[in-house]
């Protein structure tokens, strides 16, 4: 996956408020393999929900910063 393409991708799913976990299918096309999972309201749910998976460095923690910026864990 091209970093361009995946950078557009993780900002499109990145929420306004609260935090989303989300997977990635490295079968689907580029610009496809984010897929959103749950949203969370407070970031410790989102992390402990992500240390649960079979496979956590497969998953994201996608949010935004106080000046509204993307970030991911």
């Amino acid at each position: 996956m091209s970093d361009e393409i995946f950078k557009q991708e993780k900002i499109k799913l990145t929420p306004h408020n609260g935090f989303d976990l989300v997977g990635i299918d490295y079968f689907s096309d580029p610009g496809n393999q984010l897929y959103f999972i749950e949203h969370f309201e407070m970031y410790q749910d989102a992390l402990n929900a992500k240390k649960n998976r079979k496979n956590p460095e497969e998953y994201f923690i996608l949010y935004r910063d106080g000046a509204g910026q993307f970030l991911s864990r």
